[in-house]
């Protein structure tokens, strides 16, 4: 089976990642470092920010969860938009907390809308950047206005999973906001572009208002020791970065031209999938499964016409491709 529904790396994981996960399994019979200090320590260097601004997680999703936990009381709100990450309306209920879906604009954020929304009883804000399941992308100097405007009793999170696969033109400084808006919380993830979506690790920058109750939150052993060796290995990898990022550039290129050469609707992606229109979305969805490939049904998200294709490897994109154009009317 090959699997394109879950945008995980087509790569694989990382052999350097690999070499200091199998290290590491050699001191499995004892607890992992709770803190994960070593991991903490190569971050704030990467990213440069202090070590005590980092929160690590079984992968981004958990911090997700804990940051609705910390910031919201039962019956408070919580604004996402229409299309955003289906955890955000996961992590609301966790909370008891009051969801608000913001209607989307062009399939991505309506960050006017999304303030609009924000009232006297609102906690918190999820954003995404770029968004899952639609690829969209906020541009930078639009997305801090929306932070600068946020009051300050209420919590942005900012959820960059994909942000690695950004173009440089695209690219901005999250921690320099971070820095300047102790309302924000950023969180980021190694099961992407990293290739370790089965090891689970992934992390949340803030100011120590919110660290310190993300962490008093945080199980003790959330992230095993073969994670965060193997995390702290792929974040010194630049080359397998590189490789990953030209990868998946030429990868959504291929996919988007060929559907759109099908005369198919594909969003413009700035992840590693992209959202096509098929109409009857769950026949083709069947016809690749049949031919051994999985890729994402949006039914949940209120996009049932539509299919969420990972990037995959050249020769896979081809063959999802071929599967598509053979079942569109002669």
């Amino acid at each position: 089976m090959i699997s394109l529904g879950a945008n995980e790396n087509p790569l694989g994981m990382p052999e350097s990642a690999r070499r200091a996960a199998d290290a590491a399994l050699g001191a499995a019979g004892r607890y992992p470092d709770g803190n994960g200090l070593a991991l903490k320590n190569a971050l704030a260097t990467h990213l440069d920010i202090p070590a005590a601004w980092l929160t690590l997680g079984s992968g981004s999703s958990e911090l997700l969860d804990l940051a609705a936990q910390v910031c919201v009381e039962p019956g408070q709100a919580v604004v996402y938009s229409q299309y955003g990450f289906i955890v955000y309306r996961q992590a609301t209920a966790h909370a008891h907390a009051r969801g608000v879906m913001v209607p989307a604009r062009d399939f991505g954020h309506d960050l006017d809308a999304m303030l609009a929304a924000v009232d006297a009883n609102t906690r918190l804000v999820f954003v995404a950047n770029p968004n899952n399941p639609t690829g969209t992308f906020i541009a930078a100097a639009d997305l801090q206005a929306f932070i600068e405007r946020v009051p300050a009793n209420v919590t942005v999170l900012l959820d960059e999973a994909y942000t690695e696969y950004l173009s440089p033109a695209q690219s901005y400084d999250s921690m320099a906001w971070v820095r300047r808006f102790p309302n924000l919380i950023v969180t980021r993830t190694f099961s992407k572009a990293y290739g370790l979506a089965g090891m689970r690790v992934g992390y949340a920058v803030a100011q120590p208002r919110l660290t310190t109750l993300l962490n008093a939150r945080r199980p003790r052993f959330n992230v095993t020791a073969p994670g965060l060796a193997a995390a702290q290995a792929a974040l010194g990898d630049d080359a397998w970065l590189a490789q990953t990022y030209a990868i998946n550039t030429g990868g959504r290129a291929q996919l988007e031209s060929g559907l759109a050469a099908m005369g198919l609707r594909c969003l413009q992606s700035s992840g590693n999938f992209v959202l096509a229109h098929l109409g009857d979305a769950h026949a083709a969805h069947a016809r690749l499964l049949a031919r051994g490939i999985e890729v994402s049904l949006l039914d949940n998200y209120g996009l049932a016409e539509w299919l969420r294709i990972s990037v995959g490897l050249p020769e896979q994109n081809a063959q999802v491709l071929d599967i598509l154009r053979e079942g569109l009317p002669a």
